[in-house]
Order: C-alpha cells, then sequence, then structure tokens
C-alpha cells in the first residue's frame, strides 16, 4: 500500500508541473462566462440540485481542471457531459475550474444512524487495513477539503448518490483515470455497505 501511495504521488507531482503555467494564468472572470452551461446540473453556485450531479464549488481547481480535460479528451466517460467541454482549451478547463473553487463549498447533513456513521468515519478517519483499504483523510485530509498540489478531490459536502456511483465505477474498472489506479485499487475492495458509510459520512464532514 505504501508502495501505491508514493507511486502515485511521483504520478501526481508530474502532472502539477506540468499545468503549473495554465494554473497561474487562470482567470476565474473568464471562466464564470464559460461556465454558464453548467448551471442547469451544477447549480447557479456549484452546488448541484441534484444528487447524480456533483457540486463543483469549492472543489480543487487541479482536480477539476484535470477532470474537464478528461472528459474532453475521452479519458473520463460521462454520457451527461457528452460535447458540453469538446471546445474547451487546456486554459479553459482552468479557468473554469478556478471560478468553481472560488465558490463557497456545500456543507451537507449526514444520516444520524449511529452505526453508518460509525462505519465511515473509520473508514474515513483509519481506514479498514484486514481488507486492505487505507483511510480516505490521507489523500482527502480530515476534513475533506482535498490537497490541489497533489490534485486529490474536496469530498466535504459532496452528494451521496454521486460518490457512491463513482465508487461504484472505479470498483468496476468503468472509471479508469485516477493515476496510478489508487481509486480502482481501494474501491474494488469495498463492500456497498462501505461505499454507502463512507459517502454518507463525507456528505456531512467539514
Amino acid at each position: 500500500m505504501r508502495k501505491l501511495l508514493a507511486s502515485l504521488a511521483i504520478t501526481v507531482g508530474a502532472i502539477g508541473v506540468a499545468h503549473a503555467d495554465l494554473q497561474a494564468d487562470a482567470d476565474a472572470a473568464a471562466g464564470k462566462n464559460k461556465a454558464q452551461a453548467c448551471a442547469a446540473c451544477h447549480g447557479q453556485q456549484g452546488i448541484s440540485p441534484s444528487g447524480i450531479f456533483p457540486n463543483l464549488a469549492g472543489q480543487q481547481a487541479s482536480y477539476l481542471a484535470k477532470q474537464i480535460m478528461d472528459i474532453r479528451d475521452g479519458n473520463r466517460m460521462v454520457p451527461q457531459m457528452a460535447g458540453q467541454v469538446n471546445n474547451f482549451s487546456d486554459q479553459d478547463a482552468w479557468d473554469v475550474a478556478v471560478y468553481f473553487a472560488g465558490m463557497e463549498p456545500a456543507l451537507g447533513q449526514a444520516n444520524p444512524d449511529k452505526a453508518l456513521i460509525e462505519r465511515g468515519r473509520e473508514l474515513y478517519r483509519a481506514g479498514d487495513m484486514a481488507k486492505g483499504i487505507p483511510a480516505c483523510s490521507a489523500c482527502h485530509t480530515p476534513t475533506g477539503q482535498g490537497i490541489g498540489t497533489a490534485v486529490y478531490p474536496a469530498l466535504s459536502g459532496q452528494k451521496h448518490d454521486y460518490v457512491v456511483a463513482n465508487l461504484q465505477a472505479f470498483a468496476a474498472g468503468k472509471r479508469a483515470n485516477d493515476p496510478a489506479a489508487i481509486m480502482r485499487n481501494i474501491a474494488s475492495k469495498m463492500s456497498d455497505s462501505d461505499m454507502q458509510a463512507v459517502a454518507n459520512y463525507v456528505l456531512g464532514l467539514h
């Protein structure tokens, strides 16, 4: 597991260097103009009105820019995004990313079921060594803010259904744009109940 995390750190470090100039030149005002069509699914303030679409407000810009470019380039398949970013340049992706990153993130309310909360907290804070699942907090931080320099996304307040759907997609190999296959490796070891517990926990995490 340590080798996997070390490999990931090297990979994302290279990504960060490659895109540093684009991030430095990113223009949130330009991003606002380019993001007008995003509001239908992701909300005017970057908080989605639907559980199947992610909140973008407060997301790490590096992560969001990568996702936009991966969708554009066919490295991540999202049917609802078909054609939406086909004409985006890399700079367009960064402009939109910094626009959403500057918005106030969502605060969610987790299901208070004690057993569900405890299992979610256990997985997020400590992982499950018996299953080979590392702590989510190692990459996403204890408060779920993510780490922009490592291209780790924020999870705090993210939609429950969206988190579960993406864990399932990683586990099945249907989503494969995670560096060093780290999320595919982790999600494949999680049960459905584990995914539900983590998704519920991060919804209320802040």
